[in-house]
């Protein structure tokens, strides 16, 4: 009988020892998997970021700018760093119609506000002759094609900034009595001025006056 015992008691000391080796000994105290390092885990990826312009530098040049007038232009942003190329061109290209439609009217008062007095007087000399003549123009500024700088200077805080102007204008000329005595309206003509702006910089006036008239 004891020998039974001890016999059941080896086979129970064989069994736990097996079962140990293949289970291992679980107390809850084990070793958890260390957790992946910064080191070891995947980086964002960072896209580049886009480059900014730097203060103080000079704008970018475009179409609308000839190479000849970048150091004008320069020297205007330098005596007013307000100065944007893009406003500027499109108040010439404003100041262009609205002083053609002035010239064409006769209308002098408006002639005054856009431009200096020189030009004024030479303006109001081709109104009078046409008004000695009992001449009218009937003329249409269809569009303006182009806009572009070509030369800039700046003296003292006198500025000048000098636009050539691409347009078609349909013109007409009539008489006393209204009879058209030259031009069509429905064939525009390709018109090239180069008209020149001044201003002061730093002045309390922001607007650009029209201090030269040309043909290119």
């Amino acid at each position: 009988m004891l020998f039974y015992v001890v016999l059941l008691a080896m086979v129970a000391l064989f069994l736990a020892l097996r079962l140990y080796s293949v289970l291992g000994k679980r107390t809850g105290h084990e070793q958890q998997p260390l957790a992946r390092s910064a080191d070891d885990r995947p980086l964002p990826v960072t896209l580049p970021r886009a480059a900014e312009p730097v203060q103080g530098t000079t704008p970018v040049m475009n179409r609308n700018i000839d190479p000849r007038a970048e150091q004008g232009l320069r020297s205007v942003i330098s005596g007013e760093p307000g100065f944007d190329v893009t406003q500027f061109l499109g108040g010439a290209q404003a100041a262009y119609r609205m002083t053609l439609e002035a010239f064409w009217k006769g209308d002098e008062d408006a002639l005054a506000d856009l431009v200096e007095a020189d030009v004024l007087a030479a303006f109001s000399e081709a109104i009078e002759q046409r008004r000695e003549a009992g001449q009218t123009l009937d003329n249409r500024l269809i569009r303006i094609d182009s806009a572009k700088i070509v030369d800039a200077q700046v003296e003292g805080r006198q500025a000048r900034i000098t636009v050539r102007f691409d347009a078609d204008i349909a013109a007409i000329t009539r008489d006393a009595e209204g009879n058209v005595i030259a031009g069509s309206l429905s064939d525009a003509v390709e018109t090239h001025d180069v008209w020149t702006f001044a201003r002061t910089l730093k002045s309390g006036d922001p607007n650009w006056k029209l201090v030269d008239t040309d043909e290119a």
